[in-house]
């Protein structure tokens, strides 16, 4: 049981990411600010999983994955809160965000990022949607595990 808490507590945060990167560089979706705070703790989960694995068996290990799901977690519930905003259930950051303008004339062509504007969804959920449901689930899911192993 440990040992798949492990796997998904790794695979499944890489994945998101993959995702998340595909969608931006060949997808051509620009992140919005609120999108970049979820990116933080899978990134962070990624690093703890991975270092899990050099930990010897026991606490140390368990206490690793446990922060790796942790990871997830903070980044499903950034997730849940920024579709919240996006389906107007409450209000976000007020200010638009995007990539930085370096010269004048990129001011024009750069893509303004609204954080209450979905650029993709299926069947009514966003990815911000998405990332709630997947890494909020997963995450439980990963703890559920690690207690199971330690009884």
């Amino acid at each position: 049981m440990k040992n798949r808490a492990h796997w998904i507590a790794l695979l499944l945060p890489a994945a998101l990411m993959v995702g998340a990167l595909g969608s931006q560089y060949v997808g051509g979706l620009v992140p919005c600010e609120m999108c970049w705070w979820q990116r933080w703790p899978h990134y962070a989960a990624i690093g703890l999983a991975l270092l899990a694995f050099a930990a010897p068996q026991g606490m140390v290990r368990r206490l690793l994955i446990a922060g790796a799901a942790g990871g997830i977690l903070t980044s499903g519930l950034i997730g849940a809160y920024h579709a919240g905003v996006e389906y107007h259930w409450w209000i976000g950051p007020t200010h638009c965000t995007g990539p930085v303008a370096t010269n004048f004339d990129d001011l024009f062509k750069t893509k303004i990022v609204m954080c209450d504007r979905p650029q993709w969804t299926l069947l009514g959920v966003s990815l911000a949607g998405f990332n709630a449901l997947i890494s909020v689930g997963g995450a439980l899911y990963v703890f559920r595990l690690l207690l199971k192993a330690r009884k």
